[in-house]
């Protein structure tokens, strides 16, 4: 963490810190926004999740793509972790799991940038015979 030796350091960190919070915390509409959700359980913290949702706050601020970024807990797939639930506005939502931080950066270019479908997602259901 920076040092702050002045006013305008201080200012510069509330700025940064607040615009931070506000891309988590979006919660007026967030059906017209991407939603994010990282599992956050043990196990998802073990397999490097923290990581994984700082980079998607960091990443979509800077992209200055509208999207609410939130943790979660067990989502039950620990064999998968770190996952993240994307949901685009009006689309049912995709879990993807094994995320990394190129595949975090891959979801966001291809997927929610583009509307393509990217390897990684973690079948909601399945039939069996």
């Amino acid at each position: 963490m920076a040092k702050v030796k002045t006013l305008d350091d201080l200012r510069k960190m509330k700025d940064e810190l607040k615009n931070k919070i506000t891309l988590r915390e979006k919660a007026d509409d967030p059906e017209s926004l991407v939603q994010i959700k990282v599992s956050m359980a043990t196990c998802g913290i073990a397999s490097g999740a923290k990581e994984i949702m700082n980079y998607f706050i960091e990443e979509l601020d800077n992209q200055n793509i509208d999207a609410v970024v939130t943790q979660t807990g067990c989502m039950g797939y620990c064999y998968a972790e770190p996952t993240i639930e994307v949901t685009l506005p009006g689309e049912k939502p995709l879990v993807f799991g094994n995320v990394t931080t190129p595949k975090a950066s891959e979801i966001i270019e291809k997927y929610i940038k583009g509307g393509e479908l990217v390897d990684g997602i973690i079948p909601d259901s399945y039939n069996t015979f």
